[in-house]
């Protein structure tokens, strides 16, 4: 209650009372409540996939890692030097020592079309290096346009 009763009946006055009142504040925390219960389970992916389980430890980032990068002209670099795409496996043998099991980390320019990628995935798969890592920009998703990408 706001006020209260005041026993002098000569004085019209309330009486203050500084407590809060709870009653609204349950009543919109409830209403809360309902509404993330109901849109908790909207929220998840419809999709059943029985993901394989795995003992193996995340693995550490090396020191110095090898990039492969495909720019928008196809033109393919080890590193920061530009090498042929023909010339490809026996660069990277080179630098590598002829070390299969380094990981790659290839790059390329969003303008690389994916069976470009694909061929230089591909070319890297036959000399041998099956540790190829994606690497791409964090960050906000660019908005969809009404057109599909080339």
């Amino acid at each position: 209650m706001a006020g209260g009763i005041n026993s002098n009946t000569e004085d019209d006055d309330l009486v203050e009372n500084h407590e809060i009142n709870v009653t609204p504040f349950i009543d919109v925390m409830l209403v809360l409540l309902i509404i993330f219960m109901v849109a908790a389970p909207l929220a998840t992916v419809d999709i059943n996939v029985d993901l394989p389980k795995s003992s193996a430890t995340p693995q550490p980032r090396p020191d110095e890692p090898l990039y492969v990068t495909v720019d928008k002209d196809l033109g393919v670099a080890v590193g920061n030097d530009k090498v042929a795409q023909a010339e490809l496996g026996s660069v990277l043998d080179r630098v590598t020592k002829s070390d299969k099991e380094t990981r790659v980390f290839l790059r390329a320019d969003q303008a690389v079309s994916y069976g470009d990628l694909m061929n230089v995935m591909n070319q890297l798969r036959g000399a041998g290096y099956l540790k190829i890592a994606l690497v791409g920009l964090e960050g906000p998703l660019p908005a969809a346009s009404g057109a599909a990408a080339p």
